[in-house]
């Protein structure tokens, strides 16, 4: 139901819809004919890749980077059920039903539909790039490599949700953290934080530390040493981060990815960022980036880093620039 009233308000804001008629039978049949022409044309209509560009316009975004979930994508179905629990426990079923419920797109597709969108909003000067979020699972990268390699894009980007098959960032399975100590999960966790960043496979990382989602954190003296770790293994690698607003507007935990002491350090190594707004909807485009921008600059950080066809660009940073 969240995701019908989320589509509608980006609908109704978009086409500036008169408000004064909710919940009348007029009301009911537009908002029908709206969310019918919204699932008859697909999850990549032009239409609604369009709302986002409105969005940039409105609020002086140059530079958008659309991104799917890999987890989306029906080719990629062996790759996830090899990986993720699915058995017959509660969280098993319970991400069971999760997994077929939003794998049902096709990555062709998307990637066809975000290359068509660029012409036309690179005439309204605002540049589109497109990458993938490709989840991360410990042992599973040769898997993985076989399905990023043929794809044509600007970024991949890699991250974690998945600790030993649970998916951690689940409101319906956050009572799996009870079953951990939380500073061996912590450990774990970043254990397969780095050896993500060490496969190769990503050009940055994403939410470096989102296992915070529901506020289980340790104290953070004995988090610094992972902060030091995972920095200088992205700089090994070459592999970038992200400061990511997602977790701030739509998660209990209400703080970004990654904190600001995290944030600190990764800048301390010289860390090259992004930044991301997690827009799953059309006006959250640009949430809080100013925001992150202001944090970066006031790190010590200077510039900020695109992408184009897999390689990274790093570009003055200031208020106005946001990808």
């Amino acid at each position: 139901m969240k995701w019908l009233e989320r589509t509608l308000r980006s609908y109704e804001t978009a086409k500036k819809s008169n408000h004064r008629l909710n919940h009348t039978k007029e009301w009911l049949t537009h908002t029908m004919d709206l969310l019918s022409e919204r699932l008859i044309k697909g999850a990549y209509d032009q239409e609604w890749i369009d709302l986002y560009l409105q969005e940039a316009l409105k609020k002086g975004i140059k530079e958008v980077g659309i991104v799917e979930h890999l987890y989306r994508f029906k080719e990629t179905r062996n790759y996830f059920e090899g990986n993720m629990r699915l058995d017959g426990s509660d969280i098993g079923q319970l991400q069971s039903k999760w997994l077929n419920q939003v794998m049902t797109e096709n990555m062709e597709e998307f990637l066809v539909a975000i290359e068509k969108a660029k012409k036309r909003w690179q005439n309204y000067g605002v540049t589109l790039r497109v990458g993938i979020e490709a989840d991360y699972f410990e042992g599973a990268e040769g898997e993985l490599h076989q399905l990023l390699g043929p794809i044509e894009c600007d970024f991949i980007n890699g991250s974690i949700h998945f600790i030993d098959g649970w998916g951690f960032d689940n409101p319906q399975t956050q009572a799996h953290f009870q079953e951990y100590v939380l500073e061996d999960l912590y450990v774990k966790f970043f254990s397969v934080v780095q050896k993500g960043i060490e496969s190769g496979l990503f050009d940055y990382m994403s939410h470096l530390d989102n296992i915070k989602v529901f506020n289980h954190i340790p104290k953070v003296e004995s988090l610094l040493p992972f902060y030091h770790i995972i920095a200088e293994c992205l700089i090994q690698h070459n592999v970038a981060t992200e400061v990511n607003s997602g977790l701030y507007y739509r998660f209990p935990v209400k703080e970004k990815c990654p904190g600001r002491t995290f944030m600190s350090i990764l800048a301390s190594h010289g860390v090259p960022f992004t930044v991301s707004s997690d827009a799953h909807f059309p006006e959250d485009l640009g949430a809080y980036v100013d925001q992150s921008i202001r944090d970066l600059l006031n790190s010590g950080v200077t510039e900020i880093a695109t992408f184009n066809q897999r390689k990274r660009i790093m570009k003055p940073l200031q208020i106005s620039v946001l990808n």
